[in-house]
């Protein structure tokens, strides 16, 4: 089931730059200094140039071709391409590539900074994006439009340069790649026309279609550095055929262009440079063509094989938005380790995360909650077979032999965060009953699971939010569905013993919940209320709750959150149970934002994980922002309410940015430093959680109920 091995030492392997000392870094600008201009070098100086670090989580693109062929992913923001994903979904290998162009005497000027940038889907049926970027002073226009081969592990990208005023214009593409997880270790050089580069068993090659006409590897920050040479005197003095050193790898290569010039720029992948360029020289050579074309037809193939787009989704116009969550949550499975979906393909906040070692764990990681959601959105789409490959994971790569599961897990499952949280032992079980995944090999792994969960429950080490200890709602909701559904297994393989064991301790949690975590003496409004959680499973305390991101210390009362609502999604309490009911005003007065796009929720209140108050990215202490998962739940809740929901799911839909992308968290008040009211911040975008949410809401829609509460927990406590 996990198709090829990993190659072990990749990621714990020790930063070549990890020993060097704040004197030696100081060294780097005199150590590039002694190149005389318009000289042509063998050896770059200035290893290892300055630290590196990653980019904005927020995507507003996201590409791979549906083949298994092509193991290569690539994200787009800032109207550039960042970061780019060989051999596996948790190998980022690229910082960022962008073009720089400049007149040869009077400016030099990056892309990303200079330009305006459009982000289009020209096939709203393909997750092929177009990024179309205009010169602020009216000078050239830059179009590049993005796909991966499907039959290599190579980036294609099809660029129209056109000069609208002026010149002549010089056009140089800027590489700067972070391969093997780390943007410190790289070392490059120039091919037969090719800049190549390497870090351990990562290799890239990137070429041109039109070939090009200088071509350099440097160091980042220093004089080697092609970018920081073009800034001096706007022209490409010093060239370097090698940089041989490791270190943190800028490479640049012009490209002869015209008034109007189309080409294609070719970034290949392989174990070793030859394969690389190898690669990516036999992709120019097909075409860039036919493989759009390939490209383009296997996610038509994929639209084509699912269930048609709900009514719910067509009667809104949001057929388009609704496509482009189910390519997304299609190509964040992994393609050697099958079954393996990512929470997203992002490193929130990434500019300032330090890249110099290797591996920053960013959202390229498993959790099994989040793939539960993914799981349940495929078999809303009709896509059971994603589903299964899920569960597949679950049980051959993450289970643990005493039943549990880790906090998260890198792609072969070794796990990243150490941590436990038992809703995400639960999830596995209520995900292989509903599938009917309830075989003699799936119940020996599961009854483990759900023995662990009796014997360690109902407290958590950490809920869902992955923060605090204690008595959540929301983990003993998944709790309760884990065992109900784990002695509807039981039944069926004539363990009866077990099956009531299960059904016992349910039943007490059920009865027990609201006594553990809803409060009647809380400061807010009524004072009844649930509490996110409690540390002891008394509510009535008031014992301090120190928030794990920055928020401070509080009453436990004072801190809400939504997680009670899992109660009625997983089908513990009906949804006009008293306790849920008195708790939503409290709920929607602290944690309630009427946006320009809808209703967004925080988490909690008080809670620290966001931008800091000037907008500055989240290192440690912020302001959480509004998470757009969360209008979906209160969707959910609406339906299970018999109310309508069309106003979340519409709301979702705003929330998404121009790439149709819906993120992890959106601004939360009147637009400022930079982020707009209601749209995306630089946290995670896209997160597959939030695209998860947006599926079932609108399958549910139509149904008239959540399709993901499973029947025999309602059964059992609301029918």
């Amino acid at each position: 089931m996990m198709g090829l091995p990993p190659k072990r030492g990749t990621r714990r392997r020790a930063s070549r730059s990890a020993a060097l000392s704040a004197a030696v870094l100081a060294l780097v600008t005199a150590l590039g200094a002694g190149v005389p201009a318009g000289a042509v070098s063998a050896t770059a100086p200035g290893a290892p140039g300055i630290s590196s670090a990653w980019t904005t989580g927020a995507k507003r693109g996201v590409g791979t071709s549906t083949t298994l062929e092509s193991k290569v992913w690539h994200t787009l923001g800032q109207g550039i391409l960042n970061e780019v994903y060989y051999p596996r979904l948790d190998v980022p290998n690229v910082q960022d590539m962008q073009y720089v162009v400049s007149d040869g005497r009077s400016f030099t000027e990056l892309e990303r900074d200079a330009t305006t940038s459009r982000i289009l889907l020209p096939d709203s049926r393909s997750l092929r994006y177009r990024q179309v970027n205009t010169d602020r002073d009216g000078r050239y226009r830059i179009t590049k439009t993005y796909i991966t081969d499907p039959r290599r592990s190579v980036l294609l990208v099809r660029t129209r340069f056109e000069v609208l005023e002026g010149g002549p214009l010089r056009l140089y593409a800027l590489y700067n790649p972070s391969l093997n997880g780390s943007g410190m270790g790289d070392s490059g050089a120039t091919s037969g026309g090719t800049l190549v580069a390497s870090d351990g068993e990562v290799a890239s090659a990137l070429a041109a279609s039109n070939g090009f006409s200088a071509a350099t590897s440097g160091y980042s920050g220093t004089s080697s550095d092609g970018y920081r040479d073009l800034e001096a005197d706007h022209r490409l003095d010093n060239r370097y055929d090698r940089a041989g050193e490791t270190g943190n790898l800028v490479q640049t290569a012009r490209v002869p262009v015209e008034t109007d010039t189309t080409f294609t720029l070719a970034l290949g992948f392989g174990e070793d440079r030859g394969a690389a360029k190898t690669a990516a020289h036999g992709a120019l050579a097909s075409g860039y063509g036919a493989a759009r074309h390939e490209y383009d037809a296997g996610w038509h193939r994929y639209l084509a094989s699912i269930d048609p787009v709900p009514r719910s989704v067509a009667s809104r116009g949001l057929i388009t938005q609704y496509n482009v969550a189910a390519m997304t949550l299609k190509s964040q499975e992994d393609k050697t380790y099958r079954g393996a979906f990512v929470a997203s393909t992002s490193i929130p906040w990434g500019g300032a995360k330090n890249a110099d070692s290797c591996c920053t764990g960013g959202y390229h990681l498993v959790w099994s909650r989040d793939l539960y959601h993914t799981a349940t959105a495929a078999m809303a789409l009709g896509d059971r077979a994603a589903a299964n490959r899920a569960l597949d994971y679950l049980l051959n790569v993450q289970w643990r032999e005493d039943g549990s599961f880790p906090q998260n897990t890198w792609l072969d499952g070794e796990p990243h965060w150490p941590s436990l949280q038992l809703d995400e032992v639960a999830y596995p079980i209520v995900l292989a009953q509903q599938l009917g995944r309830t075989g003699d090999a799936e119940w020996a792994k599961l009854r483990k699971s759900a023995d662990f969960i009796v014997e360690n429950g109902p407290a958590t080490p950490q809920e869902r939010w992955e923060e605090e200890s204690g008595y959540s709602p929301s983990t003993i909701a998944a709790e309760i569905a884990g065992l109900v559904t784990a002695a509807d297994i039981a039944r069926q393989h004539g363990d009866r013993q077990a099956a009531r064991r299960y059904l016992a301790t349910a039943d007490e949690w059920q009865r027990k919940v609201a006594d553990w975590t809803f409060t009647t003496t809380g400061p807010h409004g009524d004072g009844e209320y649930y509490q996110r959680v409690d540390d002891d499973g008394d509510p009535n305390n008031g014992h301090q709750l120190c928030l794990n991101n920055g928020g401070g210390c509080h009453d436990e009362r004072a801190v809400v959150d939504a997680g009670f609502l899992e109660l009625v999604r997983l089908g513990v309490k009906p949804a006009d149970d008293p306790t849920v009911l008195d708790s939503l005003p409290e709920t929607d007065d602290r944690l309630r934002v009427r946006t320009p796009n809808g209703p967004g929720w925080y988490r909690y209140n008080h809670d620290g994980y966001g931008e800091a108050a000037g907008g500055e990215p989240y290192t440690g202490t912020g302001i959480g922002r509004l998470w757009p998962l969360l209008t979906g739940e209160r969707g959910e809740y609406e339906i299970a309410s018999g109310d309508s929901a069309g106003t979340h799911l519409e709301t979702m839909a705003r929330m998404a940015n121009e790439g149709y992308l819906i993120p992890e968290q959106v601004w939360d008040r009147p637009s400022e430093n930079g982020f707009v009211f209601g749209e995306g911040t630089g946290s995670a975008t896209p997160l597959a959680w939030s695209m998860s949410q947006f599926v079932q809401l609108a399958n549910n829609m139509d149904a008239g109920r959540n399709l993901e509460t499973p029947d025999v927990v309602a059964r059992r406590y609301t029918d």
